[in-house]
């Protein structure tokens, strides 16, 4: 046997008998600058060797557990917001992480209403004027879509400082603001957004699969699932106050409005089981006004398919629990497709989190159709959330229709009767139904007192159009 041979087998049972060491590291969501959620169990993870033993410090928590197939959580005790604190999480290397806080934590999700930088909406100035504020974090998920779920968000925490604003979801970024205004603790944004998507691609598969097998066939591709892996799994069990969810123009542009009836309430359930903290709130946004609708589209059915898709998000409101929508009629474009203006968005995401999460007894709704009753050649409709009255913006009623046995709606009269609006044509003697900003572009001013725009309904049935791609 060569001596270079004897060196090599040498080395080899040198290396099997030396000790083997895996460096403790935690999840990229805890890094410096993070925001912790108060008032719950909270998750901490990462990977280390298996068999190492880790202990995570923070506040006056110590909790220790084995590593095992290189993965290793423990869970913190409820928190109480304040900060910064500092966390030590040690194995056989020690990792510090700085300037922790703790507060409320939301994670602000959908396609690209949600994604819309600040830099690039109409109220970049106002929040670039605004000062500094570093109890206002923000961490923006990469875009990523995975066949497989994926363990890590490559991403850091970040203060809200000017450069960082700029680049940010402006709906998110005043959704927090106005939180942080109302509620005087700390507040983490975690953003996970991508323009022109379905609401498939953010749902886990097997859910979707789930479906009776025809509407699998029909909905099912390569894209279900591949938003969800890529950049919600990573996220999970991260301890969250509730999301706010910004999307839907994708199945409005292509008439799909009948697999955004199934899937949204869908997607709500599916994370709300996945992160295992009950129904946490789930607030969302109705689409906006818009006109330019062509996609996969007969001409008959083009301008009815955006006010279908926001039937659909105003009957998953009134259906899921703890859910609640936001309606912007008041802020459309009739050509553009993004909103200039996304304060007023966040502004009201704000209300319905304050209302709905944090149990303030305030008016965070416009009016919502309950009711019709006919008299005579009347109309009475009646609604929820009137707030401290109804009231018309800018003139007389606008966007209300009429029709009668025959099915066909004209333009109707209206007048605020109290809590109710009253609806007539004299070209429609006996109604039976009434329709109000059934339309892509609405041109509607039914507010509450509070400043506050009623969602479009209708009170029929009737079909509205063939569902086509």
């Amino acid at each position: 046997m060569t001596r270079a041979v004897v060196a090599v087998l040498l080395m080899v049972v040198l290396l099997q008998a030396a000790p083997s060491y895996a460096t403790v590291t935690p999840n990229s969501l805890f890094s410096d600058n993070a925001i912790l959620q108060q008032g719950m169990s909270v998750p901490i993870w990462g990977t280390a060797g298996d068999g190492e033993k880790v202990t995570v410090f923070f506040q006056d928590q110590k909790v220790s557990t084995v590593a095992r197939n290189g993965k290793w959580m423990v869970r913190l005790k409820p928190l109480k917001s304040g900060g910064p604190f500092e966390m030590t999480i040690s194995g056989e290397n020690t990792v510090e992480l700085k300037n922790i806080l703790v507060g409320e934590v939301w994670l602000c999700s959908g396609q690209s209403n949600m994604w819309w930088p600040i830099d690039y909406s109409g109220d970049k100035q106002q929040a670039k004027a605004e000062p500094r504020d570093p109890l206002l974090r923000v961490f923006a998920v990469p875009e990523l879509s995975s066949g497989a779920p994926v363990g890590e968000a490559d991403s850091i925490w970040q203060e809200s400082d000017p450069d960082v604003v700029g680049k940010f979801s402006a709906v998110a970024y005043f959704f927090g603001r106005d939180l942080r205004k109302a509620l005087k603790v700390p507040i983490g944004l975690i953003t996970s957004a991508v323009g022109g998507t379905w609401v498939k691609q953010w749902t886990r598969r097997a859910v979707v699969e789930s479906c009776p097998e025809w509407f699998v066939k029909y909905t099912i591709d390569e894209k279900t699932g591949g938003l969800y892996n890529g950049m919600i799994a990573p996220l999970i069990p991260y301890a969250i106050k509730g999301v706010i969810w910004y999307q839907g123009e994708t199945e409005a542009l292509w008439a799909s409005s009948f697999e955004y009836e199934t899937l949204f309430p869908m997607l709500i359930r599916n994370w709300r089981e996945d992160w295992n903290q009950g129904n946490f709130p789930f607030l969302f946004v109705q689409l906006a006004p818009f006109k330019r609708i062509t996609r996969g589209l007969n001409p008959e059915h083009k301008e009815f398919n955006w006010a279908k898709l926001r039937e659909t998000q105003l009957v998953t409101s009134l259906r899921v629990p703890r859910t609640a929508m936001v309606v912007i009629t008041d802020f459309g474009d009739e050509y553009y497709i993004h909103p200039h203006h996304k304060a007023p968005v966040g502004a009201r995401l704000a209300l319905a989190a304050r209302a709905l999460a944090y149990e303030e007894r305030i008016t965070y709704s416009g009016p919502v159709y309950k009711s019709i009753k006919i008299k005579v050649d009347r109309a009475m409709i009646g609604f929820r959330h009137v707030g401290s009255g109804l009231m018309a913006k800018g003139g007389e009623l606008t966007g209300f229709t009429i029709a009668g046995e025959d099915r066909k709606f004209v333009k109707a009269k209206a007048d605020i009767h109290g809590e109710k609006v009253v609806v007539w044509s004299p070209e429609v003697p006996d109604p039976v139904a009434v329709r109000y900003g059934w339309a892509n572009y609405p041109k509607v001013n039914l507010f509450n007192k509070e400043g506050l725009p009623a969602s479009p309904f209708r009170t029929d049935e009737f079909p509205v159009f063939t569902e086509v791609r």
